[in-house]
């Protein structure tokens, strides 16, 4: 009981998107999917949470900033208008798509929490469970014809009285992680100027044209269609289960400083070069290096003591931009999924080894250059690829990125003390170091008894690139 107490619902309302002046019929419109869409069609969220410092009462923010914060969003609604609709997944052979009315909604919760908001907005251990209460949940619905009918967007507005606020939105994946940090910037920038100023998003719309993302080898469309409906197959089992526990599950944030990643970059081309100098790169990213560490140091605190399983499949699966990749001008501002999947696979004793560090190094940058020259080598490939992740080994997937720059969301706050995302304990997020330029900060969900070995596995492995360089 003293769980209910913490949280206590404030408001709940529905914001509609503010009607154009020459709005005089009542209409409904409907926006496709693109073919990059389809894979992830459906019941995939992502939960994102922005906190920042907020010395007010919560009287004190319904009556002078919740205005503001629901005039600037239902003007930007008019900018990503389906954001307010319903993606409609009709059964087969019908294809999905998102349906939009002039009716259409976003629900905006607001939260009085007599949580603690430094321990929440921390780097430190804590509990998903406790997280999860600071963003809002999507529902769905069905049709008398078997047609699911799933929200796209919910937001959250949580107030820590005197302390601070936290502002959350999950989202159905029907856009990519750069489409919601246009729309999240686009709001806050508007919000930020009292809901007078539109420049930022005059000046970059979001671009519907699905016209403009070609499929580069004809045919995926059918394929990812096809994958699309047996995935569909599964929902009503998946979607009828009982929403899991997490309470023994916590989130904590990791910061890479820029002095960090050199030294991994140095230390693990130096390896490299003396068992393989042919094949050895010039370069490596921080975002190979940082995720080759983090993969390698969770594989050896979850499974230090299961030798037996030594030969097990571990499979790391990130996605990756394509607006750049595609032979063809797509805008940067295109409104959907832009996105290719990309997985690396290694022996659990390959990463347990000594060598497991440069091991993974090796086979995440493969990964990533075979994606560079060729983005959908293997897409006809990515459902079969996510099922024997999740059956027949153990992934590691990553959300969002460091290209984000997701510490520049300003409501009028200031910029946030911290950005998180709620996720499994499968995933890792990603996103730019707040304080310090060039590092990165990188969010892992464990067991809260296993959070000292894995910070002593991530120590022991910086302090080694870093003797070494030495």
């Amino acid at each position: 009981m003293a769980e209910v107490r913490t949280h206590k619902l404030v408001e709940k309302s529905h914001v509609a998107r503010a009607s154009l002046p020459s709005s005089t019929t009542r209409t409904t419109s409907s926006l496709p999917l693109s073919f990059l869409d389809l894979p992830l069609a459906g019941p995939v969220y992502v939960k994102r949470q922005f906190f920042y410092q907020f010395p007010h009462s919560t009287h004190h923010f319904c009556e002078t900033t919740l205005p503001t914060l629901k005039h600037s969003l239902s003007l930007i609604l008019q900018h990503f208008f389906p954001l307010a609709g319903n993606l409609l997944s009709p059964p087969p052979p019908h294809k999905p798509f998102i349906r939009c009315t002039d009716d259409d909604t976003v629900p905006l919760t607001i939260i009085e929490s007599k949580a603690d908001f430094n321990h929440l907005s921390s780097n430190h251990p804590k509990s998903i469970h406790e997280l999860g209460h600071l963003n809002p949940e999507l529902t769905f619905a069905t049709m008398h014809d078997d047609t699911f009918i799933f929200p796209l967007v919910a937001l959250q507005a949580t107030v820590f009285e005197s302390h601070g606020l936290c502002i959350a939105i999950t989202y159905c994946h029907v856009m990519d992680g750069k489409c919601c940090n246009h729309f999240m910037k686009s709001w806050s920038s508007l919000c930020q100027s009292g809901g007078v100023d539109l420049t930022l998003v005059e000046n970059s719309p979001p671009c519907f044209d699905r016209e403009v993302l070609r499929d580069p080898r004809g045919g995926l469309e059918d394929i990812f269609l096809t994958d699309y409906f047996l995935e569909r197959s599964t929902w009503k089992d998946k979607l009828i289960e009982q929403t899991p526990k997490h309470e023994e599950y916590f989130k904590a944030t990791i910061v890479f400083g820029r002095d960090d990643i050199e030294g991994l970059k140095r230390w693990v081309l130096e390896q490299w070069k003396k068992n393989d100098e042919f094949n050895c790169p010039q370069y490596l990213s921080k975002f190979v290096v940082v995720c080759a560490l983090v993969w390698t140091s969770l594989v050896k605190t979850r499974y230090k003591d299961h030798d037996d399983e030594d030969v097990k499949e571990e499979y790391f699966r990130f996605a990756v931009d394509c607006r750049g990749r595609l032979g063809h001008p797509v805008p940067e501002t295109y409104f959907g999924n832009c996105l290719a999947l990309c997985y690396a696979m290694l022996k659990r004793n390959e990463l347990k080894g000594e060598d497991g560090f440069v091991n993974a190094v090796k086979v995440i940058e493969k990964t990533a250059s075979d994606m560079k020259s060729e983005p959908f080598k293997e897409a006809e490939d990515w459902r079969a690829l996510s099922v024997k992740t999740f059956v027949l080994g153990t992934p590691l997937l990553v959300t969002g990125s460091p290209n984000f720059d997701v510490y520049e969301t300003d409501f009028g706050f200031g910029r946030p003390t911290k950005v998180e995302m709620v996720h499994s304990f499968k995933c890792m997020s990603l996103a730019e170091s707040r304080d310090e330029e060039g590092g990165l900060e990188v969010g892992l969900v464990c067991k809260s008894e296993e959070f000292e070995y894995l910070f002593y596995v991530l120590q022991q492995g910086l302090q080694t690139t870093k003797s070494s360089v030495c």
